[in-house]
């Protein structure tokens, strides 16, 4: 069964949306109406450290400016001393001069809450003089669970005497802004986040991290925990948000290619057909809302596809659930990072595949995109996949629908829309980049040696599958998701 939650706040307002199956989670929905809670929400703040710039960063202390404007709360962003992130801070308003940017260890000391935001690789490297630095009572804020996946493989834990809490942004950095932006006129547009509390000493620590969650502009914040994130997270960067999608999307283009279409219909039928009209069916519609929009000729080669990728898609993700939950992603995060000093990681969207996508967008009219009914069948199969891995681990519904689908469609398959797989890939943290790098080529490898020869062979697929993907209790978990969505569509230029 699912983990099962609950919380109470003495600010906002928590609602408790029925996800089906008799599950119930609690949340709070976010919108600008909520601003004016924020003092209360963070009585005994004065000053919110907002430590790094990267994905995550510059987006958060943004945000956390703009919704706190006019309130005696200081947002300061801490950089390393001659950071070359300095410059670009500095562009956004973020100064010396001004108060609000100094030496992240300075900053660390004098704020009351700090939201540690650099890199993985270097919480796991700089944790014991962070946590030195903090000062009693002080609330630590993480968008990762990262770091606790890393204590938990060291055997260390944070200090006693501050208060831990987690508010991860279901998306990158990039769309918890442009989202944020887009929402200045239409009230609730932002990207979901989920909330966690690890330690809390006086508590406040429930209120503070819901405060947090709405000033980012979170349409609706759900609870896990620390540990049930960062696995989940790792878990689906290397999975269907970044890793499979790359992964399938490379596979299905030599195989269409290999069976007669040109290099640009190739790419029409398989990355544009999971960025355009896929997604946005998801995304609107709910996953179910693919099949159905299908004719009753297409159908028995979407379920061809799906009954024949599922088992190879699961296999994987099994794996891949396995690898991070032992820790071992998150070690191998850690052990790359000499490695990238001498070997940064190379660009992803330089072969023939990605050139050709190039100009298919150049020319691209958006209603005329395919929605292949064989890619629809691959990728879908391995979105319910992980979706059951996640389920059979215990993970909330909300985060696992956020986790699989909601941050898949709504995300980041319009940044792969916009410029392709590199802009999607990139534009993450670097134990995302890592992830996607490193299992990409087993979904393609799987799909391609194991589904499609399947299905090639014409062997009579399993129907049990589809009649278990058409009933699935994950549907109406989304649909109760979707209530809740942001209230725009994320525009990327």
């Amino acid at each position: 069964m699912p983990l099962g939650l609950n919380f109470d706040s003495k600010v906002f307002p928590v609602e408790t949306l029925d996800l089906g199956d008799g599950v119930t989670e609690q949340i709070v929905r976010g919108g600008r109406n909520l601003f004016e809670l924020l003092p209360k929400a963070f009585e005994g703040i004065y000053q919110i450290g907002v430590i790094g710039w990267g994905s995550q960063g510059p987006a958060q202390a943004m945000n956390l400016r703009d919704s706190l404007a006019g309130t005696d709360i200081k947002v300061k962003v801490g950089l390393r001393e001659n950071s070359s992130s300095i410059e670009l801070a500095g562009k956004e308003g973020f100064t010396e001069s001004n108060g609000t940017l100094g030496e992240m260890f300075e900053v660390i000391r004098e704020s009351d809450m700090v939201l540690l935001l650099i890199s993985d690789a270097a919480q796991a490297e700089l944790y014991p003089q962070i946590f030195e630095a903090l000062k009693p009572g002080t609330t630590l804020g993480l968008s990762h669970g990262f770091l606790l996946g890393h204590l938990m493989n060291v055997e260390a834990s944070f200090p006693e005497g501050i208060n831990v809490v987690g508010v991860c942004p279901k998306g990158m950095g990039p769309s918890v802004r442009r989202l944020y932006v887009q929402g200045e006129e239409v009230n609730g547009a932002g990207i979901n986040a989920s909330f966690a509390i690890e330690q809390d000493i006086d508590g406040k620590a429930t209120d503070r991290a819901l405060g947090w969650s709405v000033a980012l502009g979170s349409p609706y914040s759900f609870q896990t925990t620390l540990e049930s994130e960062f696995k989940s997270d790792i878990f689906g960067e290397r999975g269907i948000l970044l890793g499979a999608v790359h992964g399938i999307a490379e596979s299905l283009y030599r195989r269409y290619i290999e069976e007669g279409m040109s290099h640009d219909d190739a790419f029409a039928h398989s990355t544009e057909a999971i960025t355009g009209p896929i997604s946005k069916t998801i995304s609107k519609e709910g996953i179910k809302a693919i099949y159905d929009q299908l004719g009753a000729d297409e159908r028995p080669m979407f379920e061809r596809a799906y009954a024949a990728s599922y088992p190879a898609a699961h296999t994987i993700l099994e794996e891949i659930y396995d690898e991070v939950s032992s820790g071992n992603e998150i070690r191998s995060v850690n052990l790359a990072g000499e490695r990238l000093k001498r070997a940064p990681m190379g660009n992803i969207d330089q072969t023939e595949m990605w050139i050709t996508g190039q100009g298919v967008r150049a020319g691209r009219v958006e209603n005329e995109i395919p929605l292949d009914p064989f890619t629809a069948g691959v990728y879908v199969a391995t979105m319910m996949a992980q979706i059951d891995v996640l389920m059979e681990h215990g993970h909330p519904y909300s985060e696992i629908a956020n986790e699989s689908v909601i941050e898949a469609v709504d995300s980041l398959n319009p940044y792969m829309h916009a410029r392709g797989v590199s802009y999607m890939v990139d534009n993450c943290s670097r134990t995302a980049r890592l992830g996607s790098r490193k299992w990409a080529p087993r979904f393609d490898y799987q799909l391609r040696q194991e589904a499609y020869v399947t299905i090639d062979d014409r062997a009579n697929h399993d129907s049990t599958l589809i009649e278990e993907f058409k009933s699935h209790k994950i549907h109406e978990a989304i649909a109760a998701c979707a209530e809740v969505r942001p209230s725009v569509d994320i525009f990327v230029e």
